[in-house]
């Protein structure tokens, strides 16, 4: 199978992967696993090389960034049972100053979600939004956007969130991840400062039910923090999140100056990723000491698993999707025709993206699936070849552009949309006119920051 028929192929496909989990309630794991294999079937690959195809792809994605995304989703619960993430949300504001609620709660929301998942992350800062919004009279629907637009730039712009980690693992740029965190804060700012302004100007056009009724009563800062009874300190609370960074600045220090010898060896070894966060994790059980919570270790690992697991193999199975892709013969076809498909260039992921995120609701699943798409920049017969993506940076780049897309745009079949809405007290239909307008301005200006940065790196 060759040339239009081939491509027309694949397209169907992927309708029916959106179809099946958006329309049929397939669960995505079995959804990109089915496609996969039929694919696989429909274009002719042998029957005999279809399973090790398909066995080669699901564990990669394991072998490349399956560690590391259990040791970052761990740190975040931990941070998050032991009012640790509180105690970050409190020196924030301490620092911002209750002039500025938007922009208080805003870096709140970003600087929380970095370990922990926006949905989570809502849930714990929600208190806090009530109690400054009562303390300042500001819009609620303002504080809620402005938080709710913190947590989602972090989720898929940051690691060790598992979208922005999966991403970049798939694309080849998972021991670069410091990189990817570096450019992503340089994405997020235009978009923050974007969502920001849309805040407060919906602020003024929409009512939540709390302020319709005049709730006067929420918990203080102060009454949020007693909840947790032993909180962590300030330096103990930011170690699991700032260790890591630290670790992998070091090696990238280290590979960017070549040294040699026992102590470049040590700091490189520090500067992966796997063994940065396992130093992250290590300060996060000092948190569980501290708070006197050691007992709850076990169950904390076991909630951890259940959450990762999902997210891992619907990753694996992105993965088999992209080498199915490869093996069919897919990539070759666009390559003999990259004079016009490498036009779209960085736009391409974003757009695959975007779609899927659209369809099907989670940006997990659709940043996982695109990354599985493009395969990795050193590959010669992967997309992000034929597209010229071929370098690192450019690598990080596409990993940005698809977490761009991953945000456009968030609406009904997201869960997010829901503990939005919910949590900030709005109606479904002003849901779509604050949380779904706030991601497509949010994923439009960061793919515009993402092409101008392209512009001159690439």
């Amino acid at each position: 199978m060759t040339g239009l028929v081939l491509m027309s192929t694949f397209s169907i496909a992927i309708g029916v992967m959106i179809i099946a989990i958006s329309r049929w309630g397939v669960h995505p794991f079995l959804a990109i696993m089915g496609v996969s294999l039929i694919l696989a079937v429909v274009v002719g690959l042998p029957l005999s090389e279809i399973p090790g195809i398909l066995g080669s792809g699901f564990s990669g994605i394991f072998t490349s960034i399956g560690i590391v995304i259990i040791l970052g989703a761990l740190i975040g619960l931990i941070l998050e049972k032991t009012g640790a993430a509180i105690k970050l949300a409190d020196l924030v504001v301490k620092m911002v100053g209750q002039n500025n609620p938007e922009l208080a709660l805003m870096i709140i929301g970003w600087v929380v979600a970095v370990p922990v998942f926006c949905d989570s992350g809502f849930v714990i800062l929600d208190p806090i939004r009530k109690a400054m919004q009562t303390k300042t009279r500001t819009s609620s629907v303002a504080m809620t956007v402005a938080l709710a637009a913190g947590l989602y730039t972090a989720h898929v712009f940051i690691p060790p969130t598992p979208g922005p980690i999966a991403a970049a693992g798939t694309l080849g740029v998972g021991n670069n991840l410091l990189l990817v965190i570096g450019i992503g804060t340089l994405v997020s700012i235009p978009t923050l400062v974007a969502a920001l302004i849309f805040s407060k100007y919906i602020g003024e056009k929409i009512k939540s039910k709390d302020e319709l009724e005049d709730q006067d009563y929420q918990k203080s800062m102060a009454e949020l923090l007693s909840e947790y009874g032993e909180i962590p300190g300030g330096l103990a609370s930011v170690a699991p999140i700032l260790v890591p960074v630290v670790l992998m600045a070091l090696g990238s220090i280290t590979n960017l100056f070549s040294v040699g010898g026992i102590l470049g060896q040590f700091f490189a070894f520090c500067g992966t990723p796997m063994i940065a966060l396992t130093g992250g994790l290590l300060c996060a059980l000092g948190l569980l000491i501290l708070t006197k919570k050691t007992a709850d270790f076990y169950e904390l690992t076991n909630e951890t698993l259940k959450i990762v697991g999902p997210i891992l193999f619907v990753t694996a199975a992105g993965g088999v999707l992209g080498k199915v892709i490869v093996a069919a013969g897919f990539v070759e076809f666009i390559q003999s025709n990259a004079g016009f498909i490498s036009q779209a260039g960085i736009f391409f992921p974003f757009l695959i993206a975007a779609i899927l995120k659209t369809a099907q609701g989670s940006s997990t699943v659709a940043m996982t699936t695109t990354a599985g798409i493009m395969g990795s920049y050193s590959d010669a017969g992967s997309m992000m070849t034929a597209l010229g993506l071929t370098t690192p940076l450019s690598a990080v780049l596409a990993v940005l552009a698809i977490g761009a897309g991953g945000m456009t745009v968030s609406h009904a079949n997201d869960s997010y949309f829901w503990v939005v809405t919910n949590f900030g007290a709005m109606a479904p239909q002003d849901g779509y006119r604050t949380q779904t307008l706030l991601t497509l301005i949010m994923g439009m200006t960061a793919m515009v920051t993402i092409f101008i940065l392209s512009l001159f790196v690439l």
